[in-house]
């Protein structure tokens, strides 16, 4: 797992401060979308955190100053002001970043997308709009589902300027993403390399990695019956006769009759392409109606809907639909809570162990299989630190020792359905320094990422030299890591 890292002075001369934004793609940050000098939004004065509204907090350098050219890309002084905003609501601390590191940043960002196309790097628009969507999605989602908020909020006159401009903005990142991962693409580290790299840091200097826990986890659902379902099935086929055959208005069913955040606009969800992040059932119904058809009953991971295509627009589709679950009974629900009861019962008598019982009994696919061992959706491997697992996951194993397990909890879906289970610690690391052998795999990332970014300082120096650029007299003094100024 590539952990973070609580400690590693030794580092600090290949600016540990920026090496996630150099190496990985980033988005828009979670309470705010960010745009740059590309497409400004002009003076944002509001930030909406947590569901509070906020008063921005940072005063403009010089109001929408042009700080540096580079290619065919500007930065302006506001684009500084973001940043700031954007590492402190990342958790990073701002106290001793200066204007002149954030310009520096911004200026390497604008040279990868400028060789990007100098290089004829392509992105694909399709992906970009998958992004858009899920980013519109989040940020409407913070406002209540309303759009009029949103695009007041970043100063549109509607929510299709804003998903224009997040367009352009994202395309430039993703130039910038691709430029970065072809410089750094076929760079390696030997083992002689992480060793060398390794024993280089004095002792007092080697990183402290954070304590990780591997957990496994038991879930028992309620059993919905075939009748239930069946009265949902018949429940949608009664709305599509009143449509199809009475002309009633699909919108207004949506509102009244469907389960998800779409009810409020009529069950409208638009500009769905073939790529867009929703279920493949969902997509292939939608894609096979003509406009104003409205479906039959079908069923996703998420429910049963009905949907019918609103407008169809080229490539993409705008649909409405409707969905609903079937019901969970108390009796459904009390079974559920006995049998997993049971089989905890068994796992802490010693009668059953607990990868055994996951793969026999867990009604969680994804994790059936491998005995329940979750996996870490940043790292994509089994391990988890404990400073940056989900609150309420790590609440539920802090306290737990290897092998023991937790009492029983129960979790509500996104359909309302209770659901119960019961987790173990498969195994626990505590927060230690670096050892060479029982680490290797993270000091050999370590000993990567400073590698590349070698290589990126010696792109950049080259790049600068055959790129136009040029620094705002205010910022002749800074000093630059990289030779920006062309000295």
């Amino acid at each position: 797992m590539r952990s973070e890292i609580k400690h590693l002075k030794y580092m600090t001369k290949i600016k540990v401060l920026f090496v996630a934004a150099l190496l990985i793609f980033c988005g828009v940050s979670a309470q705010e979308i960010v745009i740059d000098s590309t497409n400004v939004i002009q003076e944002p004065t509001l930030v909406k955190t947590d569901s509070v509204v906020v008063e921005q907090t940072f005063t403009r350098f010089k109001a929408e100053g042009v700080s540096a050219v580079v290619g065919e890309y500007v930065v302006l002084d506001s684009d500084i002001d973001k940043s700031y905003l954007e590492l402190q609501q990342q958790g990073v601390s701002i106290k001793d970043v200066t204007r002149c590191q954030l310009l520096g940043k911004l200026m390497e960002d604008k040279l990868y997308a400028h060789h990007a196309k100098v290089d004829s790097l392509v992105v694909s628009d399709e992906e970009i709009s998958a992004r858009i969507e899920q980013q519109i999605a989040y940020i409407t989602d913070q406002f209540g589902g309303d759009e009029a908020k949103v695009a007041e909020f970043y100063k549109k006159s509607s929510i299709e300027e804003l998903r224009q401009e997040l367009f352009e903005t994202n395309k430039v990142i993703y130039l910038a993403g691709q430029m970065q991962q072809k410089v750094v693409e076929n760079v390696e580290v030997t083992p002689e390399e992480v060793r060398q790299f390794f024993f280089d840091i004095p002792v007092d200097q080697r990183p402290v990695f954070s304590a990780e826990v591997e957990v496994a986890q038991i879930l028992i659902e309620p059993i919905i019956t075939d009748k239930a379902k069946q009265d949902v099935i018949d429940r949608l086929n009664e709305f599509r006769r009143d449509i199809v055959e009475n002309g009633s208005s699909f919108a207004t069913k949506a509102v009244l009759y469907s389960k998800d955040g779409s009810a409020s606009k009529g069950g409208l969800i638009p500009g769905i392409r073939k790529n867009s992040p929703f279920a493949k059932e969902f997509k292939d119904v939608a894609f096979s109606l003509e406009e104003g058809e409205v479906s039959e009953p079908f069923e996703t991971e998420f429910g049963y809907h009905i949907v019918t295509v609103d407008k169809v627009r080229g490539q993409e589709i705008d649909v409405r639909h409707i969905i609903l679950f079937p019901e969970v009974t108390s009796e459904a629900v009390a079974r559920a809570r006995t049998k997993i009861d049971s089989i905890r019962t068994e796992i802490t008598e010693g009668r059953l162990n607990f990868a055994d019982a996951a793969r026999q009994f867990s009604d969680e696919t994804e994790t059936r299989n491998n005995g329940g061992q979750l996996i870490n959706p940043v790292s994509l491997d089994t391990k988890f630190d404990l400073t940056k697992m989900d609150p309420t996951l790590s609440a539920q194993v802090y306290n737990l020792e290897e092998n023991e397990v937790s009492q029983v909890f129960s979790d509500r879906d996104y359909t309302g359905k209770t659901s119960f289970k019961i987790l173990s610690v498969t195994s626990r690391q505590s927060e230690h320094t670096a050892d060479f052998v029982s680490d290797y795999e993270k000091i050999q990332d370590l000993a990567l990422k400073e590698k590349q970014i070698k290589a990126i300082e010696a792109w950049q120096n080259k790049k600068i030299k055959d790129t136009y650029i040029s620094v705002n007299g205010d910022y002749l003094d800074c000093d630059f890591s990289s030779n920006w100024l062309k000295k």
